[in-house]
């Protein structure tokens, strides 16, 4: 029998990690990431194991000494957090197991202080491991033939994690995108054959998170809608779950733009209540688009702001994944970038400079011509070389962009567009299920009247530029009067606590002496 513990190390302050605004509500995190509660639920017994999420707790490092296997999961922008522990767990002589995306794109980066590494999906390679512990036959690399049926793994353990310390719920449908984005890491370690769960699987943990009484979830599928005809099933029967239970839960989720090609889908999904989804936009450089194979962001059907007005319409709000610094870009990019995002009503962007990821086509292609950097921490922040313009003047134009975009007036004129003027309903399906529902429907908006509220006190109250606070209490005032609906007051504290992040990390951004973190 295996005494393990499992960590996932403290993120860098990011756009997704909105550090800053947690506090505001009351958090320590925004999200679990999926890989505790699943691994932990893939551990047989009489095997014990604890899991340790450091953006809400401490490291006990006496308590990882006395186990017998300590493993770390990670992403590209945890690896040095994951070195500096992995360091102090061979100081302490602790046997040490890492997977995850980063292992599975740079297998040698931690050299010696990993004593077994594993590559892509673990479902089947991590039970294989504890049986090979066990019998003394462990192998230093673990990487599956095949590609999990997810259709058969467990309900994650959400019981070991201290879920009243995040923000939001996560919930993972599919696996896997069929596209060929040529900088993308999804499909190198997902594959391009989205994977969809089985629906009872999908139900069983949003009866988790009920009862966790997380009622904001983000759906973390790379591309909820890779597989179209079996999600559509899926969303059916969460429809179904929503009304049985009196919609208690509000979802975000990840999606192509080619959802706005497809009514149906867009109408499911609002009907399941998702009210936002984020999109890969990346740019409005049509030429850019062509050199990444973002193929699907060309298609016909309107331009990408009418596509993103249409899912609007229906009743999502529309985040943004923008990349900066493709070959086809030149310093024009930053001003057209920023008028699209205005234009599309998008206030909510998250913007980054092109990055070569390991393994990936655009890795293997800079590689080969030259244009890479492959210094850990790279100048400027990328370790691509541009084409039509220099290093420096795409970080530059980057913070420049930023700025900008995060600018008081320009960010809540964005939010008021869509909001206020744009008039757009984010709840048509609780509200349609309110109307058989007088009693529920009440007491639901009591307690969204309550939480916009106080939600929007805090925001006053923690915050301490006085000249922020003025901001957000006059504009959160004008919203009230033009739209006293409580859903979209709640919307509109958070954006002031989005802002309030943005505010302090772009302030980071401008006066960091050191190289800039690539958020995206």
């Amino acid at each position: 029998m295996a005494d393990i513990v499992l960590i996932n190390p403290k993120f860098e302050i990011s756009f997704w990690g909105l550090e800053h605004a947690l506090p505001l509500l009351g958090k320590r995190a925004n999200m679990p990431v999926a890989a505790l509660p699943l691994i932990a639920a893939l551990t047989p017994e009489p095997h014990r194991i604890t899991l340790i999420d450091e953006n809400v707790e401490a490291i006990d490092f006496d308590r990882c000494a006395r186990a017998d296997i300590v493993a770390l999961t990670g992403m590209i922008v945890q690896r040095h957090r994951m070195r500096e522990i992995l360091t102090e767990l061979k100081r302490r002589q602790a046997y040490t197991v890492v997977g995850g995306p980063w292992i599975s794109v740079k297998e040698d980066y931690f050299g010696n202080l990993a004593d077994v590494i594993f590559v892509g999906e673990a479902e089947e390679t991590w039970p294989q491991f504890l049986v090979d512990w066990e019998a003394g036959t462990v192998q230093k690399r673990y990487e599956q033939a095949e590609k999990t049926d997810i259709s058969k793994i467990p309900l994650p353990r959400l019981d070991l994690l201290k879920m009243n310390r995040y923000a939001f719920g996560s919930v993972q449908f599919s696996r896997g995108c069929p596209f060929t984005c040529e900088f993308c890491d999804i499909i190198v370690i997902f594959g391009r054959r989205p994977r969809v769960k089985a629906s009872a699987q999908v139900l069983a943990e949003l009866d988790q998170l009920k009862a966790q009484k997380l009622p904001l979830v983000f759906i973390v599928d790379d591309n909820l809608i890779g597989n179209k005809k079996a999600i559509k099933e899926v969303l059916h029967e969460v429809i179904a779950w929503q009304r049985r239970n009196g919609y208690p839960l509000m979802f975000v989720t990840e999606a192509s733009i080619d959802l706005a090609d497809d009514d149906e889908l867009m109408r499911l999904m609002v009907e399941a209540n998702i009210g936002a989804v984020f999109v890969g936009i990346e740019t409005p450089n049509e030429e850019s688009l062509k050199e990444a194979k973002k193929l699907q962001n060309l298609r016909k059907g309107g331009s990408l702001t009418e596509k993103v007005r249409r899912i609007q319409d229906h009743g999502m709000e529309v985040w943004a994944g923008m990349i900066l610094g493709f070959d086809n870009d030149d310093e024009h990019i930053f001003a057209a970038q920023e008028r699209f995002l205005r234009e599309a009503r998008i206030s909510t962007a998250m913007v980054g400079m092109l990055s070569a990821i390991p393994r990936t086509p655009l890795y293997d292609r800079l590689k080969a011509a030259g244009r890479l950097d492959e210094d850990d921490d790279p100048a400027h922040g990328t370790n691509v070389h541009p084409v039509n313009m220099s290093r420096a003047a795409l970080s530059q134009g980057y913070v420049r962009l930023m700025a900008g975009l995060y600018e008081p007036k320009a960010y809540f004129d964005r939010v008021d567009d869509l909001y206020r003027d744009g008039g757009i309903v984010i709840d048509r399906a609780w509200k349609d299920y309110a109307v058989t529902h007088p009693w529920m429907h009440r007491a639901h908006e009591v307690r969204l009247w309550a939480e916009s509220i106080g939600l929007m006190l805090r925001v006053l109250a923690k915050v301490p530029d006085s000249g922020l606070r003025q901001v957000y209490r006059r504009r959160f005032w004008e919203f009230l009067k033009a739209r006293p609906e409580p859903s979209l007051l709640r919307v509109y504290a958070l954006k002031c606590a989005i802002h309030w992040h943005m505010h302090k990390f772009i302030r980071r951004l401008t006066t960091s002496e050191k190289p800039l973190v690539n958020t995206y």
